[in-house]
């Protein structure tokens, strides 16, 4: 197959999940639908290494991930999270849970190295099931490394209609409240902090703007991000870190001392071509997956799914308890773990519109969940998923 034409296939089918989504309001999620597609394919006419074939090969795969986890970094608002420590605390324990339940209850049914494989894909996204997959393969447990495409494949059917569920109780409540005028929480949306808030970094301020160009940018992510890997190597003798957890750390000191502006990827536009990379080689990893080992692994994928979640509800319905949060906001903000942004935003504003017609009751239900659902996201997947994928890989 023509390098064009592998292309044009992967990126036809990255499309039709978008509008599938798009469609059912992400009732049917976009990596489900691509799966799905590049089954099919591999199943009928793609040659095995048709992500190879359209130019995406194992080193362009690295450098998006270590570009892709230090822009990550970038994103921390120590001042966002110092207001929201409540949440930060829940979905910290919520994900505590996932891993408490699935090494305890889970060791009953599931062996060591597959709890070890499916505990990251579970408190995040892309980033920690390619870091597991590739984790399992090098170990050489291929099955290992489809399950863990496969966990982030389907933990978004349980995880949106459970969301949507828990706000809508929250959010019935709340207006409950409202209405009888009872409430005293926040009636304005207070912004959690953006990109083009700080789209020039404290160093370069005094630089004209038509030198903090695309490949100033990239140059500057670029630099931290071999910073990270460099410390990675220099230490490796003594004991062994992961390079994608300095990159995220280094992410967030950057932009703390004004050397990174806030996603400095999406400011370069460039965030689109490096997750368009990551899901066409995560994806690509499908070609290992036959029928026969769906099957087997369709055990396995769903037990560890449900009893995951079972941990989280136990530990954040503790965590809101002891809080001041209720269940249900408490399990929503866990559940954000399962899909992360834009998910987060879009499950909170349909629940939000579904709720009330009046614009001063919407307002409310967003001020009161919006917020905490971001950074409920921002935290488990940006930061924790990527942490414990770097932390797990080094257990097989």
């Amino acid at each position: 197959m023509p390098q064009l034409a592998a292309f044009a296939v992967l990126t036809l089918i990255l499309f039709v999940g978008d509008v599938a989504a798009t469609r059912t309001r992400s009732r049917l999620p976009s990596i489900f639908v691509c799966a799905v597609l590049f089954l099919v394919g591999y199943w009928t006419f793609f040659p095995a290494d048709i992500v190879q074939v359209a130019g995406f090969g194992t080193p362009v795969v690295y450098l998006s991930m270590f570009l892709l986890i230090t822009n990550m970094g970038t994103l921390l608002s120590l001042k966002e999270l110092r207001r929201q420590w409540r949440t930060v605390v829940i979905a910290l324990l919520g994900i505590a849970g996932i891993a408490a339940m699935l090494f305890t209850v889970g060791r009953l049914f599931l062996d060591f190295e597959t709890l070890v494989v499916v505990t990251p894909p579970l408190t995040g996204g892309v980033v920690s099931s390619l870091i597991m997959s590739e984790a399992a393969s090098k170990a050489g447990f291929e099955s290992l490394a489809v399950l863990a495409i496969l966990i982030y494949v389907m933990q978004g059917f349980i995880g949106y209609p459970l969301t949507s569920w828990m706000l809508q109780r929250e959010g019935r409540r709340v207006l409950g409240l409202y209405r009888s005028g009872q409430w005293a929480g926040a009636a304005k949306v207070t912004q959690v902090e953006s990109a083009q808030g700080a789209a020039v970094p404290a160093l370069f301020r005094n630089l004209p703007a038509e030198y903090n160009t695309v490949y100033f940018k990239l140059f500057r992510l670029g630099l931290v991000a071999f910073l990270a890997w460099g410390v990675s190597e220099l230490v490796k003798p003594y004991f062994e870190i992961s390079p994608f957890v300095l990159c995220l750390v280094a992410g967030v000191i950057a932009s703390s001392v004004g050397f990174l502006e806030r996603q400095p990827l999406q400011l370069a536009n460039s965030f689109g071509f490096v997750i368009m990379v990551l899901m066409l080689f995560i994806l690509g990893g499908l070609n290992r997956a036959t029928p026969e080992m769906l099957l087997d692994l369709a055990g396995p994928m769903f037990g560890a799914i449900l009893i995951g979640i079972a941990g989280m509800y136990v530990f954040s319905f503790i965590a809101g308890k002891l809080l001041g949060s209720t269940p249900a906001m408490a399990f929503a903000c866990s559940l954000t773990a399962l899909y992360g942004f834009p998910a987060d935003y879009v499950i909170t504003n349909e629940v939000v519109n579904a709720l009330s017609e009046k614009e001063d009751e919407r307002e409310v239900l967003s001020a009161h969940m919006l917020p905490p659902m971001l950074v409920a996201g921002f935290v488990t997947v940006t930061i924790v998923s990527v942490l414990l994928a770097g932390i797990f890989a080094g257990l097989l």
